[in-house]
């Protein structure tokens, strides 16, 4: 019984170390790096006040504006106007540089949308611009700080495009023609003409330029934010990811391909260059000094061309600046041929269960309205699924809990020979059929599906600010009730306890929904046969109010998924003990309100 007792052990060993490996690299370390952030950002703004207060006597470093309307009035600008897009191009330069998402908040309470380009002049300036490089040419090429005329439109919307136009003085024309759709990409449409004697050359380039990394950025380890892009040949692209901290220590990357994208990418939103899927360019993710500070590029050069005297040359660019919502990725992958644009998307190492576990939900979440169902019809399908293999571990499971007294009479038989023993349990298996590792198997199964849920809800838009249940008002952030305020009843924040109140807050949060997933787990354990060794017998009791603490922090929706499983696995145990016949906690428990007879 000896290697029995050593078999279980090791089991429970490795089901745990699964369960809290995936805990530290997905709650416990990002909150570390979360809190290391705001610390930094907190020193960093104590560092700026001191600065400014010195500034007469020191003046160093960059100078940032935060006053929005003061870093846009210091060049003229054109309204950018459209269904899902709010903001402002600078004619200094053409660049797109004040942009909002008015579909998406930044908060759920708050009206103010979702910010993703900052003009110039700001401290995190983040945005687009388009020219043209070339050497030696006289009167020069358009760069950041040329000063684009606007020749016809007002205002840039979804079915009124704007011109552009710039003359260099020396023979050079520029036009720029620029349109946007009624979601998120904007075209460019440069045309050159050579009024001069001599013919030029020049390459068309396009630029997504973000100076420095917001405190907040980057701190996660589960989702990819950086620098992404797909790169190769038709039938040969792959995608390459940059993590912001990996990019600054690698200040240039060099792709060459035809076609493809790149561009910058945070958690839910992107700026991507989408040059066309025919030329050859040249690619590379930079990172150089600017502004005083780091400044991160995703740099396209498209192929150079000769314009002979009074010939015009023609190039079309693009750029999508909005959301990384998965129809919205895969009808611009679909339309403009843009190779694996929907993995812009960072579904994962599991992408093969990510995909289709989104697929399902977005697919129910159709019919039912209620992201929070459809996580109830998913755990349905997974458990359908694993149902075939589930039966025959709860069915071993069932017999082993008969063979209770059986065992034990072995173990008291051969109480001083572990050999013979462990020979005639394993006989006894062999006889009525059983593996008594089949238990661990449909959850050792379900933690790819936990972690590939676990990764729907983190990085995917569509579950963003998604209401359930009442009190639930995001199914990707933590469940908000507590149970240190009665759930809400009693009308005051845990957190704003003195002392006590980050741990009440923090660590110590312990909400409705993972109340339910331990109760839950404590029957399902109490339902499988006990441990022989008394030692992994009040582990296994006690392992529930741990795992309630470990789970609390975890997204809401991941809660529901997994209290909901635990239940539908209660009733397959419950129905499979009563074939059985064997002893379950449900029916002991509803025996005590029974009456004895008289």
């Amino acid at each position: 019984m000896k290697n029995e007792n050593s078999r279980n052990t090791i089991i429970f060993i490795v089901c745990s170390v699964l369960i809290l490996g995936i805990y530290w690299f997905t709650v416990l370390r990002p909150q570390a790096e979360r809190r290391a952030a705001q610390q930094s950002a907190q020193a960093e703004q104590s560092q700026t006040a001191e600065n400014a207060a010195n500034t007469a006597l020191s003046p160093q470093g960059p100078v940032f504006v935060t006053d929005r309307t003061q870093a846009l009035g210091t060049a003229a600008r054109v309204p950018i106007q459209s269904g899902t897009l709010r903001g402002s191009l600078s004619l200094q330069g053409a660049r797109i540089d004040d942009l909002f998402l008015t579909d998406y908040r930044e908060v759920q309470d708050d009206p103010a949308p979702v910010e993703l380009f900052r003009p110039q002049g700001m401290e995190h300036a983040y945005f687009a611009q388009f020219g043209w490089a070339g050497a030696n040419i006289p009167g020069g090429v358009p760069g950041p700080n040329t000063p684009w005329r606007l020749t016809a439109g007002s205002t840039l919307t979804p079915t009124t495009p704007i011109t552009l136009t710039w003359d260099n003085g020396q023979g050079l024309r520029f036009t720029r023609m620029v349109s946007v759709d009624d979601k998120y990409v904007f075209t460019l449409k440069d045309t050159v003409q050579n009024l001069g004697t001599q013919p030029i050359t020049i390459a068309p380039y396009g630029s997504v330029q973000r100076q420095g990394v917001p405190p907040a950025a980057g701190s996660s380890h589960i989702v990819h934010e950086g620098a992404i892009g797909a790169f190769g040949k038709p039938g040969e692209y792959r995608t390459e990811q940059k993590k912001y901290k990996d990019w600054l220590k690698e200040p240039r990357i060099e792709n060459a391909s035809t076609g493809g994208w790149l561009g910058i990418t945070d958690k839910y939103w992107l700026a991507a260059l989408l040059p066309q899927q025919n030329e050859a360019v040249q690619t590379e993710f930079r990172v150089r000094d600017a502004n005083g500070g780091q400044q991160l590029e995703a740099n396209l050069l498209g192929a150079s061309r000769t314009i002979q005297p009074g010939a015009t040359t023609t190039e079309t660019q693009r750029l999508f600046a909005g959301v990384k919502r998965a129809e919205v990725l895969k009808s611009y992958e679909e339309s403009l041929g843009l190779p694996r644009f929907v993995y812009a998307i960072d579904w994962g190492m599991f992408w093969f269960l990510t995909r289709p576990i989104f697929w399902i939900l977005e697919n129910v979440y159709a019919v039912v309205g209620s992201f929070g169902i459809a996580i109830l019809a998913l755990t349905v399908i997974v458990k359908l699924v694993m149902f075939p293999l589930a039966n025959n571990a709860y069915a071993s499971m069932s017999k082993m809990r008969n063979l209770q007294p059986k065992m034990e009479e072995i173990r008291k038989k051969h109480k001083d020979d572990p050999q013979k023993q462990q020979q005639e349990m394993m006989g006894l298996y062999q006889k009525e059929k059983i593996n008594p590792v089949a238990g661990c198997l449909p959850l050792l199964l379900q933690i790819p599906v936990f972690y590939a849920l676990y990764k729907v809800l983190t990085v995917t838009i569509e579950m963003r600010h998604q209401p359930f249940l009442g009190f639930i008002h995001d199914l990707s952030a933590r469940d908000p009730s507590s149970i240190w305020n009665l759930f809400g009843l009693i009308p005051w924040d845990p957190s704003a306890l003195p002392v006590l109140g980050g741990l009440l807050g923090g660590p110590l949060h312990i909400g409705l929904l993972a109340i339910a997933y331990g109760l839950t787990m404590w029957l399902q354990t109490a339902m499988n046969p006990p441990a022989t060794d008394p030692l992994q017998r009040q582990i296994f009791q006690f392992m529930p109010l741990v795992f309630t603490f470990i789970m609390a922090p975890f997204a809401a929706g991941l809660l529901v998924y997994w209290a909901w499983s635990n239940i539908l696995t209660i009733l397959q145990q419950y129905v499979i003990m009563h074939r059985y016949k064997a002893e379950n906690p449900i029916d002991s428990f509803i025996g005590r309100f029974k009456k004895s007879p008289a």
